[in-house]
């Protein structure tokens, strides 16, 4: 084999080491992407790539973060790992000139849980993916092992801890356990916090792998003591994949691709690999819908146990009793949980509130999850903004920004006061939100930025502007409708008006914790319900890949709940 090795830049601007294999016989034009395990390196998957199943493939490997010849340390976040996954794969179809559809990933132990959070959030449209005793839940034995590990996290953020794993619980092999126990690059610490980042994400996922359309093979190690075999097969119960093969390894220790018969794996993956890029591509949009929208009838509809009613109750009450006393409920109960004027106080995150109990409130308000999320949303989408004003402003282009319901647009405030030379026009249907944004450009005397009430989802809306943008935002407002008839106007809209070439950023939420209690507690801008239907990634790229759009990159919070997608009009 053709062995290169060499750097490539990830989405922090660190450098990963990463292997590439080539086999003397003639390339079919694929590329194939191997995926370590935790504590190991690339340089062990040698070995697989030189498989003869594998003949023809391009094959790259890449070392984690702390890792192997990989210099940068590791990362406390998981997510980070998810992150690094998706910058490779851009980096290696730009390399090589080929689009995802041309890639399979095999991913062994905790890679299996990255692959499988990267396909679930990021929607790539790849040829498939062979997970290898994917580490969905590992077998920490020590009863509340990870919330101990929290508890330390909090007294000691960069805690580590040792791997218990020894190589005769990874293989049967003598020869394999050697080469484990004598290989220098293997890393036993990991970070205490990815440890824990890595289980929560896991249950995310495997909670919601329906949403996963990809081909998918699972191999499963019938006497894995590292991880729950169980678990597993709950992941790949709840697939949506239209193609997916669960193969139980009898006997087999946890380092499967290691094993005596390991070849019985290799045999699985290469059969299974050329059968998923033999497959026609089938759009999963309708079967994502539906499940999703059964997930909302019943959050609308369902009927919910006591003690969920008792306690929704109490909030409710105690939203409408004392919410005066914290400026985010106050502001809530006025115009809507969704409204733009509560997003702009979420966005400030200064807790306000009457008396001492009241700033207290608010600072726990603020501090939940969702809000937590629709901040890093904020900073997600002002990195966007400004890579496109860079981008347009080195082409010598002129910057437009339209931005179709921002409510006061706070962040849009920000960024026109940033880059004077761009003109930033701010839509919304609610006239309290514009004249607070209003108000607040003046306050900051801001100049290149106007507001016009106007209603994102009437076509009507889109003529005779005036202007023609090259950055158009959709920001937090398709969230709030579940209806993609809908929002098909406004998507109808901004193809009309949008420059060719120009870009769209665009935010999702393919997931939320917290999605019944907001429905029962908190209410929206029509004094209702605010009940939402979730869309998965691959729905909303496909609605806008329906109106001209080609998606080019995707930012996501660390719990996978917000979406900052941007995409080119290509017409």
């Amino acid at each position: 084999m053709k062995i290169t090795t060499d750097t490539f830049k990830t989405f922090d601007n660190q450098e990963l080491f990463y292997r590439t294999w080539e086999h003397d016989a003639p390339s079919n034009g694929r590329v194939l992407l191997l995926l370590h395990r935790g504590h190991e390196h690339s340089g062990r998957l040698e070995s697989i790539a030189a498989k003869k199943e594998f003949a023809g493939y391009k094959i790259y490997s890449y070392d984690n973060r702390g890792h192997g010849e990989t210099k940068v340390e590791a990362t406390y976040e998981f997510m980070d790992l998810v992150r690094d996954l998706d910058t490779f794969v851009n980096f290696v179809c730009e390399k090589e000139g080929k689009s995802k559809e041309e890639l399979f990933v095999v991913a062994n132990s905790v890679a299996g849980v990255v692959a499988s959070t990267w396909v679930h959030d990021y929607a790539p449209n790849i040829a498939g993916m062979a997970l290898v005793a994917p580490a969905f839940k590992i077998k920490l034995y020590f009863p509340f092992a990870k919330e101990f590990l929290k508890l330390g996290i909090m007294v000691k953020p960069k805690m580590n801890i040792k791997s218990y794993v020894k190589s005769k619980f990874l293989t049967h092999d003598e020869v394999e356990q050697e080469r484990y126990d004598s290989d220098k690059l293997i890393t036993p610490n990991i970070p205490a916090r990815q440890l824990t980042t890595l289980l929560d994400t896991a249950e995310r996922v495997v909670a919601d792998s329906a949403l996963i359309s990809t081909p998918t093979l699972v191999l499963s190690a019938t006497k894995d003591y590292v991880v729950d075999s169980a678990v597993q097969g709950d992941f790949y119960a709840n697939l949506s994949s239209a193609k997916k093969r669960f193969v139980k390894l009898e006997g087999f220790f946890h380092g499967v691709l290691y094993e005596t018969e390991h070849q019985k794996a290799i045999e699985e993956i290469a059969t299974f690999m050329e059968e998923s890029f033999a497959l026609e591509p089938k759009d999963a949009t309708q079967k994502h819908i539906e499940i999703t929208q059964k997930e909302c009838d019943k959050i609308a509809f369902g009927t919910l146990p006591l003690c969920k009613e008792a306690s929704y109750a109490l909030q409710r009450f105690s939203m409408s009793k004392l919410g005066f006393l914290s400026k985010g409920m106050s502001i809530g109960n006025k115009y809507g949980f969704d409204s733009g004027v509560t997003l702009d106080h979420v966005y400030a995150n200064k807790a306000e509130g009457k008396f001492g109990i009241g700033k207290f409130i608010d600072k726990n308000y603020l501090n939940s999850i969702g809000w937590r999320g629709i901040r890093q949303r904020k900073v997600n989408m002002m990195a966007s903004v400004q890579k496109k004003i860079d981008v347009l402003q080195k082409e010598g282009k002129e910057v437009v920004i339209l931005d179709i319901a921002g409510g006061p647009a706070r962040y849009l405030v920000e960024v026109a006061k940033e880059n004077p030379t761009v003109k930033v026009h701010v839509r919304d249907y609610q006239i309290q939100n514009v004249e607070e944004g209003r108000a607040l450009a003046k306050e900051l005397g801001v100049e290149n930025i106007d507001y016009e009430v106007r209603d994102a989802f009437d076509l009507a809306s889109y003529e005779e502007v005036g202007f023609t943008p090259n950055i158009v935002i959709v920001s937090g407002v398709f969230e709030l409708f579940s209806d993609n008839g809908l929002i098909s106007n406004a998507m109808q809209g901004i193809s009309k008006l949008i420059a060719k070439e120009g870009y769209l950023l665009y935010t999702g939420q393919p997931f939320h914790p917290q999605l019944e209690m907001i429905a029962n507690v908190l209410g929206n801008h029509q004094q209702g319900k605010w009940i939402m239907r979730r869309r998965s990634t691959y729905e909303l790229d496909h609605l806008f890949a329906e109106h001209g759009f080609e998606k080019e990159g995707m930012l996501i919070d660390d719990w996978g709940i917000f979406t900052v997608s941007s995409a080119q009009f290509k017409g």
